[in-house]
């Protein structure tokens, strides 16, 4: 049964997939009134408690304490309420790099009760046309810096009315900056419910029609009460870095949520480059890191060369699989922990982690508090210990697909089906084996294959082409595209070069295929499917 909602705009509520089809949501050890608001949670609540001078964010230079978010939080609130007709409800898009300018704006919507599509800096107009489409977004705030593809996007959209920029460098010197510096510091946050859809994460890799899961404010509360809470146990004290971007929910709760929730310190850096990682947890001491094993292999490189990581007490692994030789020359170096764990946006954050206190190579540890995890057969029947099948998972978090037929196949007899096969000991300690579908996990980043031949078959000089996952030591896998050319291309090293181009221009560039292969022809079945595991073996 749902709580009261504040939203006179009912989109959200009246898109929740029907409850018959939702997880089972245990939510024992969590309880939070009927209206709460997640974005004073994060900003005012935390200076009532006496921490307002505590430091809340740093990137571009500056350093911002709670009580300066707040303020600036509600000055962004009132503009958005008072100038651009925002209502409980509205779904608003945020287009921006990791910076402090994007979490004032996610905050600030927030407080105005919005529903917040936070998106990649890397996403063309094509990409966005489609989430704007999905969740019917009228508003946009974009960093001015990356307006192109945003009002290319609402030039043909049939949503989207208002593109309003904002200064990512925080030099307020913007259209949402000058209107913000002319407003309060004190704001009357809507008093939205704690079941009222807070945030619409779309899933990375999804190919055809996008998928948006919706979570309300209460979840966002729950991870960090929970997971952040349980197994990293935030203080005060803690900074945070991270690579993730904020558009993910890994990198949401991982880079803000978590360290916002405790009184913590958020490190926000556009570019989160290994360099800049390293330069971040040696200048400002950072303790807990969020990146992918991709960027720990780096790290470890450069604390060969000299770097001072021993600031870092947890350094949180996720995205894909944590090779076991890069924890353990972790443990090695550092004498830290390296704690793998799994999340998907459909649950919002991790789910299953290592603990500081019990971790252990190749495994991805125990289920986060207020979890359960079981692993089943095709029929959903719960398999012995030691055997390989579905990860089946539920607890205070779980998929709710915006309008999607799709939630019938994620959702089952109330617990969420991952997409993850897993085995489970006799201890309950559980081990990744792979993707139970064709998604391409690159450097973290879900991958869809059939959008990247999409993108291939729109070039004159392809004719047919497959996209597998290839292994890659430094990134776990790679997009590999096996292609056909059309009769009088060359197939050459220009010719991959300007596949590559092609590519990077037409859909996200950390799509595009690192690896190329021109062949004579596809395998396929005789119904003229293509075999892609034959290109795999």
């Amino acid at each position: 049964m749902l709580g009261p909602s504040a939203h006179s705009d009912t989109f959200a509520r009246d898109h929740l997939p029907p409850t018959e089809q939702w997880p089972d949501f245990p939510l024992d050890g969590f309880s939070y009134p009927d209206r709460v608001n997640v974005g004073v949670e994060l900003t005012d609540a935390i200076v009532e408690t006496g921490m307002g001078d505590n430091i809340a964010l740093i990137g571009n230079g500056r350093r911002r304490t709670y009580k300066e978010l707040a303020d600036w939080t509600n000055r962004l609130a009132h503009v958005l309420v008072d100038d651009l007709g925002v209502r409980p409800g509205n779904r608003i898009l945020i287009r921006s790099a990791n910076n402090p300018a994007m979490v004032a704006c996610w905050l600030a919507a927030t407080k105005a009760g919005a529903v917040v599509v936070n998106t990649m800096p890397m996403l063309r107009a094509a990409e966005l046309g489609k989430i704007v489409d999905k969740a019917e977004i009228a508003l946009a705030l974009c960093d001015t810096r990356l307006m192109d593809e945003m009002t290319a996007c609402a030039k043909t959209s049939k949503h989207l009315k208002s593109v309003v920029g904002f200064d990512g460098t925080s030099n307020h010197d913007a259209e949402l900056d000058r209107l913000a510096l002319e407003k309060s510091v004190k704001f009357e946050a809507v008093r939205t419910g704690r079941d009222d859809v807070a945030l619409l994460g779309f899933t990375s890799g999804t190919t055809g029609e996008p998928k948006a899961t919706m979570h309300f404010h209460r979840d966002l509360l729950i991870i960090a009460d929970g997971y952040a809470r349980e197994v990293l146990d935030v203080t005060p004290d803690d900074i945070f870095v991270g690579s993730p971007p904020l558009a993910f929910t890994f990198g949401l709760g991982g880079l803000a949520v978590f360290p916002l929730r405790f009184g913590a310190t958020a490190t926000l850096l556009e570019d989160a480059s290994p360099a800049n990682l390293i330069s971040i947890i040696e200048d400002y001491k950072a303790t807990i890191c969020f990146t992918a094993p991709t960027a720990y292999r780096t790290l470890l490189k450069a604390i060969d060369d000299g770097a001072n990581m021993l600031s870092l007490r947890a350094a949180v692994s996720a995205g894909e699989a944590l090779p076991a030789p890069v924890y353990d020359e972790w443990i090695a170096k550092t004498g830290k922990p390296m704690l793998d764990g799994i999340g998907a946006t459909e649950m919002l954050h991790i789910f299953i982690s290592n603990r500081l206190d019990d971790h252990r190579p190749a495994c991805t540890g125990k289920v986060v508090f207020g979890y359960e995890a079981r692993i089943v057969d095709d029929a959903g029947q719960e398999l012995p210990r030691g055997e390989i099948g579905k990860l089946a998972v539920r607890g205070p978090t779980g998929c709710r697909y915006l309008a999607d037929d799709r939630q019938s196949d994620y959702v089952q007899d109330g617990w969420n089906l991952t997409g993850d096969s897993f085995t489970m000991d006799a201890d309950g300690y559980l081990y990744f084996a792979a993707r139970s579908d064709d998604m391409i996990i690159s450097s973290g980043y879900n991958i869809a294959g059939p959008e990247v031949e999409a993108a291939l078959l729109s070039h004159a000089a392809v004719m047919e082409c497959a996209v597998i996952g290839s292994p890659n030591e430094d990134r776990g896998e790679i997009v590999e595209a096996h292609v056909v050319l059309a009769p009088g291309w060359a197939a050459d090293d220009p010719m991959k070069k300007a596949l590559q181009d092609h590519v990077k221009a037409a859909i996200a560039p950390y799509k595009y295929p690192r690896s190329i292969k021109f062949a004579a022809s596809l395998p396929k079945t005789q119904t003229g499917k293509i075999q892609r595991f034959r290109l795999r073996d």
